[in-house]
């Protein structure tokens, strides 16, 4: 890095080139990050997460306003988010469902979700992928 620094203030290369490396670098580090999670969305091969979860609402206000849920798998120990609000009698931690959530191979992405009653099993909302 000490050498790219010392090479622009030379002169010996302009910003632009500065730049375009700078943009490279952030581009193959995205590719590096996603590249586990798009082999398992572009082969559907997904897992299917079942058991007791809790759904909790979330706001963000960062940009645009959005409301997104919360799906917290309580066997896995594991959360996932989605866009959007399910239409449901109640949320938060306290109150339990059964939940169906179809997730990538390595557990990175939520891709769809079935909320069932805890106890009667019937199916209250669902979200097929989109």
């Amino acid at each position: 890095m000490y050498y790219f620094v010392l090479m622009y203030s030379l002169r010996e290369f302009e910003w632009t080139i500065l730049k375009f490396f700078g943009l490279f670098l952030i581009g193959i580090f995205l590719l590096w990050i996603t590249i586990p999670s798009l082999k398992s969305v572009l082969t559907r091969d997904f897992e299917v997460l079942k058991g007791k979860c809790t759904v909790e609402i979330t706001s963000s206000t960062f940009g645009r306003h959005t409301n997104d849920t919360t799906i917290d798998v309580l066997d896995t120990d594991e959360q996932f988010e989605f866009q959007g609000i399910p239409d449901l009698d109640a949320y938060g931690t306290s109150i339990p469902y059964y939940c169906k959530v179809t997730v990538t191979k390595d557990h990175m992405w939520g891709m769809k979700y079935k909320i069932y009653d805890f106890k009667t099993r019937k199916l209250l909302e669902s979200r097929l992928g989109e």
